[in-house]
């Protein structure tokens, strides 16, 4: 079951979002604490890594997503996601397009705490 919770990384804040291997019913919880958690933080102080490696695909998350990415866009200032494969690329294009936002597409969670850090300097 995937969570959310500000991580370190080489002295960063970070907030790292975990949908993998979830199913619809357990994302949307995960998306409103992150709602919650992004929008007491001052404009434009945010880090996310959102992971959705082998994340259930239903046309509601398409819509989800669209709607989390646009909520947290004034709060988040470098996004990262991790396992964008298959149906979950549709999405992101779809969730980019939709929101305007740039999100770091990235192979692993290490390389995308990398180069969110990489982000604060």
């Amino acid at each position: 079951m995937g969570n959310v919770k500000f991580i370190e990384h080489k002295g960063i804040e970070i907030l790292r979002i975990d949908l993998s291997h979830c199913e619809m019913e357990e994302i949307v919880p995960i998306l409103n604490s992150a709602k919650k958690l992004i929008s007491g933080r001052p404009l434009k102080s945010v880090l996310t890594l959102t992971n959705v490696t082998d994340a259930r695909y239903t046309p509601a998350l398409d819509r989800t997503m669209k709607e989390f990415v646009v909520h947290n866009k004034p709060f988040v200032s470098a996004g990262a996601v991790v396992g964008v494969e298959g149906l979950r690329k549709l999405i992101y294009e779809a969730v980019i397009k939709f929101s305007g936002r740039a999100l770091h597409l990235a192979a692993d969670e290490e390389n995308a705490k990398d180069w969110l850090t990489q982000q604060k300097t």
